[in-house]
C-alpha cells in the first residue's frame, strides 16, 4: 500500500507541491496578510471581468476628483509581482500600491490578474497581460458598451505600463512585442514602461546574486524555484522569458522600444542583473533610465507606497509621465 501524498515544496503556505505532482493553493480569503489596506477614500475602485474564458479580472482605480477638471487622466497599467507563481490584484500590497498610483499620479489605474504557474506556465502570463490591454482597446472601440469610467476624462493617448518584479518582466516582453507607440492597439497609444526591479534570471550568477546577502523574503533558492515552476517544462534560466540577453534569446539590437524607466533598490539580490539589462539596452540605443534607491530591497515601493521613499518614487514616475506625454 502506497504512502499518502505529502508536501515536497511549500511557498509561504500559499502554494504547495505534493509528492504525487498535484498542486494545492490556499483560497485568497484564507490568506492572512500582515499588511493593512491604506484607503483614505480619495480613490474609487471596482473589479471587472476582462477574460471570460480564463475567468480573469482586473481592478480599476479612479480618483474621485482631479485637480484640473479640464485635464484628462493618463492610464497606468499595474502588473503585480510574485515571482509569477503567487500574487493578485486583491492582495493588500498590490491594492495599496494602486491606490497610491491613482491618487499620486492622478491617473486611471488598471490592475489585471494573470494566470499563474505552475498550473499555467509561461507564456500564459505574457498572453494575459497583453489581453488586458486589448480589453481596454475593445472597451474604447465599443462605445455603446464601454465601461462608464472610460467614457469621460480619460486620455487613451497617454497609456503607461508599470510592472513590479515578475510584472516588470511582463512589461519588458510587452514592450518588445508591441513596439514604439503600439500601433496595433489604436486608438490606445502606449508612451512608456516603468519596471520596478524586473525579475530576470540566468544560469551564470551575477556578483550580487552570488555574494549578496539574502533578503527577508528572497534568496537564490527562492529565485531558482520561481523559474523552475514558471518556465516551460525542460527550460533553463537562460530561456528568453527569463534572460533577455542570454545565449538563447533573439537580439534586441534592431528592435525599437518605447521609453523605459527602471527603479530598483541598491541592496537587491538582482541589482547587478538588472543594471546589466539597463546597460545593454543603452548600448543598443534604447531610451532607458535607471534610478537606484540605496539601501532598499526588493519590493520596497510596492510594500511601502505611502512612505517617504514612496513619495520619491512617485516623483520619478510623475517626471517620466510628463517627459513622455507630448508628441
Amino acid at each position: 500500500m502506497g504512502s499518502l501524498p505529502h508536501v515536497v515544496e511549500d511557498h509561504l503556505g500559499i502554494l504547495q507541491i505534493l509528492s504525487n505532482g498535484s498542486i494545492f493553493r490556499i483560497e485568497e480569503k484564507d490568506i492572512i496578510f500582515p499588511m493593512k489596506v491604506h484607503d483614505d477614500g480619495s480613490v474609487n475602485w471596482k473589479d471587472c471581468l476582462y477574460d471570460k474564458k480564463h475567468d480573469l479580472h482586473l481592478r480599476l482605480y479612479k480618483p474621485w476628483s482631479a485637480p484640473n477638471p479640464t485635464t484628462k487622466l493618463p492610464i497606468v497599467f499595474f502588473l503585480h509581482g510574485g515571482g509569477f507563481i503567487v500574487g493578485s490584484r486583491t492582495w493588500p500590497n498590490c491594492h495599496n500600491c494602486c491606490l497610491r498610483l491613482a491618487s499620486g499620479l492622478q491617473a486611471l489605474v488598471v490592475a489585471p490578474d494573470y494566470r499563474l504557474p505552475p498550473e499555467h506556465r509561461l507564456p500564459a502570463a505574457v498572453d494575459d497581460a497583453l489581453n488586458s490591454v486589448k480589453w481596454l482597446q475593445n472597451e474604447i472601440l465599443e462605445e455603446n458598451n464601454s465601461d462608464a469610467w472610460l467614457k469621460d476624462g480619460v486620455d487613451f493617448g497617454r497609456v503607461f505600463i508599470v510592472g513590479d518584479s515578475s510584472g516588470g518582466n511582463l512589461a519588458h516582453h510587452l514592450a518588445v512585442k508591441l513596439g514604439p507607440g503600439s500601433p496595433e492597439l489604436a486608438p490606445i497609444r502606449l508612451r512608456g514602461y516603468v519596471l520596478f526591479a524586473p525579475f530576470f534570471g540566468g544560469i551564470v550568477r551575477t556578483k550580487s546574486e552570488a555574494e549578496g546577502l539574502p533578503e527577508p523574503f528572497l534568496n537564490l533558492d527562492i529565485l531558482d524555484r520561481f523559474w523552475r515552476l514558471s518556465l516551460p517544462d525542460g527550460s533553463t534560466r537562460d530561456h528568453p522569458f527569463a534572460n533577455p540577453f542570454g545565449p538563447l534569446s533573439p537580439s534586441l539590437e534592431s528592435i525599437k522600444l518605447d521609453p523605459m524607466l527602471v527603479i530598483l533598490g541598491g541592496s537587491e539580490l538582482m541589482k547587478d542583473r538588472i543594471e546589466d539589462y539597463v546597460k545593454k539596452l543603452k548600448e543598443e540605443g534604447k531610451k532607458i533610465h535607471c534610478v537606484v534607491f540605496q539601501g532598499k530591497q526588493h519590493g520596497f515601493f510596492t510594500n511601502e507606497p505611502f512612505s517617504e521613499v514612496g513619495d520619491k518614487v512617485l516623483q520619478e514616475l510623475k517626471n517620466f509621465i510628463t517627459r513622455n506625454s507630448d508628441d
